[in-house]
């Protein structure tokens, strides 16, 4: 948890949320400081979509409190939503209306009146690099143009908190950098950021706090490098030339490992104590037996290494979810 000297955009404490005999949040604590980025993380169906439905009233939850923004949710849900700003994973900007359209009709929708509507609407597509396709339809924009045209949508009333569920799943490496450029200087504004994201490579470059969820319980909380130390220390990783080498390889790397051995593909991992000693040992050994190999090394624990330990769920699992829309 926070410093209690420092001031906080969420604070949740046991919240419970059951979709029949299943609880999608089992008595959640959370709390996030003003102008910090918290990751919420887990497998599918830990409860991470939920919680920002709970945190941002779209569902009420069955046992439970929190404040958004100073708030409390069940209480003054309305002054929580004028706090906050939602982007979903699905794009919500109308596709028949232009980029400059979408954002003025938002600005009205917040009773800015039209001449403020239409100065903020400039002012958010330049922020975003979108000038060029102002008279453009949102229909036509490319996904990484559209996905920051949504987030843009988010903050025409200038939000204070933002959430953002899984905010560049879909997008290209090149659009997923931009918009976390665009991320990172809206912290560096002030804002708070809740993301959820099934990308480790995010959380790892944005995220302050990283709280891992699972079976709606928080299993795991810290930043990057306290949670990587959890998944042990380093790791023998061995990559086969042919895949059908790669039990043997396991074997072999087994006998100087002090864990079993992984295997994903023509690649074999486990987590060694012997340092160098360790890695000249092996190296030494899969000579012997003339296994021809494309990559032999000691690696650091990653973020996904990370949550394999933590929920024996690998990475390409953290998507989202959930039990109920």
């Amino acid at each position: 948890m926070n410093d209690s000297t420092t001031p906080l955009a969420i604070e949740a404490y046991g919240l419970v949320k059951r979709y029949g005999p299943k609880a999608a949040l089992d008595g959640v604590d959370l709390d996030v400081a003003r102008g910090s980025v918290c990751a919420l993380l887990g497998p599918n169906g830990a409860g991470k979509t939920t919680a920002v439905r709970v945190l941002t009233t779209l569902t009420e939850p069955d046992a439970g409190t929190a404040r958004v923004a100073g708030h409390d949710i069940a209480t003054d849900p309305l002054e929580v939503r004028r706090s906050i700003g939602l982007a979903a994973q699905d794009a919500t900007v109308d596709g028949l209306l232009t980029g400059h359209e979408n954002l003025a009709m938002i600005g009205e929708l917040h009773h800015m009146g039209r001449k403020r509507a239409l100065t903020r609407a400039d002012e958010l597509l330049a922020q975003f690099s979108l000038t060029d396709a102002r008279d453009k339809l949102a229909k036509d924009y490319s996904g990484g143009m559209r996905r920051r045209l949504d987030l843009a949508a988010t903050l025409v009333a200038t939000p204070e908190l933002l959430f953002l569920d899984e905010p560049t799943t879909g997008l290209d490496p090149r659009a997923r950098n931009d918009l976390w450029d665009v991320l990172e200087s809206l912290v560096d504004e002030g804002v708070t950021i809740l993301l959820t994201t099934q990308y480790l490579e995010e959380a790892d470059r944005l995220a302050d706090d990283i709280v891992v969820v699972d079976h709606g319980h928080v299993i795991a909380r810290g930043d990057a490098r306290s949670l990587k130390r959890q998944a042990g220390g380093d790791h023998l990783h061995v990559i086969c030339a042919r895949r059908e080498d790669v039990e043997a390889v396991a074997a072999i790397v087994g006998r100087f490992a002090s864990g079993r051995p992984s295997t994903d593909d023509r690649a074999v991992t486990a987590p060694a104590e012997g340092g160098v000693q360790a890695i000249a040992q092996l190296a030494q050994a899969l000579a012997e037996e003339d296994i021809e190999l494309e990559d032999l090394g000691l690696r650091q624990p990653t973020l996904d290494d990370a949550f394999l330990t933590l929920t024996g769920a690998p990475a390409e699992s953290f998507d989202d979810e959930e039990v109920a829309a």
